[in-house]
């Protein structure tokens, strides 16, 4: 039977089906933190004395991981427990596009972050003229565009693939190496191609933020007062924390050889940026922002 006709099986859950409610319950959690600490976050920074853009950029980045975790997480969540855990063919698609959209788009996004770092570091007298409305506006449309882009060309090329073989996606969401391994053809050029492609869109964000950052610690080391340094490099800490957990899951799940991984941890792994990374991210913001900690603790207090 073609899959186009029946569709997939998510056959992502452990070798031991009593995990199913742990795994269901913790999965639970995390994505109730990841929904509140993110509108937290949104709410935060909506307030007067926030309303820079480097908070603008993090609202963009709340919602970005509000909709990668919903992407994903909700349908791990009745698959944990139901017996029928078939995705049709249009909704793996369209779950592959959402992926792959999101996470393009919040890399470029954190490309963009760190830009911003630069103008308010490098260039302060500067800054609200270099990076007004309008700039951070286009900044964020550029970073969906390409997204976009990436996105749909990437879904396009997988589901081009003849799906003949055995229709069960051995993980918990419908992602590009697991549905590559159920074609039926001669996959080894296909698999080069998503090495070329991920390279490309890790690696083009990456040099850019190597760039902004070598200009940024260049204009610390200029300034002689250690307090002014510590400030510095406490506001773009949290920035360089969310980078590496993004850089480092992107390169162990797509650019490592798939032999080198158990298959639990091949199912597991893509989880980190899909569900963990966005938990960790207004953690990461709001504990290690001074700013916002205050702005908070003024919202409770009203």
């Amino acid at each position: 039977n073609h899959t186009l006709l029946t569709g997939f099986v998510l056959s992502g859950l452990p070798k031991h089906p009593e995990l199913k409610h742990l795994l269901f319950f913790t999965f639970c959690i995390i994505y109730t933190v990841t929904i509140i600490g993110n509108l937290l976050i949104f709410v935060v920074t909506v307030h007067p004395s926030l309303r820079m853009p480097m908070y603008f950029f993090l609202r963009v980045l709340s919602f970005l991981d509000i909709s990668t975790a919903s992407t994903v997480v909700p349908k791990m969540l009745v698959n944990f427990l139901s017996e029928d855990r078939s995705i049709s063919y249009m909704g793996c698609a369209a779950q592959l596009y959402c992926v792959i959209f999101l996470g393009a788009t919040e890399w470029y996004l954190l490309a963009v972050m760190a830009y911003d770092r630069y103008v308010a570091i490098c260039n302060p007298l500067r800054y609200a003229i270099i990076m007004n409305s309008r700039v951070c506006l286009s900044l964020v449309l550029l970073s969906c565009c390409s997204g976009n882009v990436v996105s749909i060309v990437q879904t396009a090329w997988v589901f081009a693939l003849p799906f003949c073989g055995p229709r069960k996606i051995n993980s918990f969401f419908c992602d590009i190496p697991p549905l590559i391994m159920l074609s039926c053809t001669d996959t080894s050029s296909y698999e080069k191609q998503t090495i070329t492609a991920t390279a490309l869109v890790i690696f083009t964000p990456f040099c850019l933020i190597l760039v902004s950052y070598a200009c940024i610690i260049s204009s610390i080391l200029k300034i002689s007062s250690a307090e002014g340094r510590h400030k510095i490099f406490s506001t773009c800490s949290s920035h360089l924390i969310v980078v590496t957990l993004y850089c480092g899951s992107g390169t162990l799940i797509y650019l490592r050889p798939k032999a080198s991984y158990s298959q639990d941890t091949k199912k597991f792994m893509p989880l980190t940026y899909t569900a963990i990374i966005p938990m960790l991210n207004p953690l990461i913001y709001s504990l290690r922002n001074k700013d916002v900690k205050e702005v908070l603790i003024r919202m409770m207090a009203e």
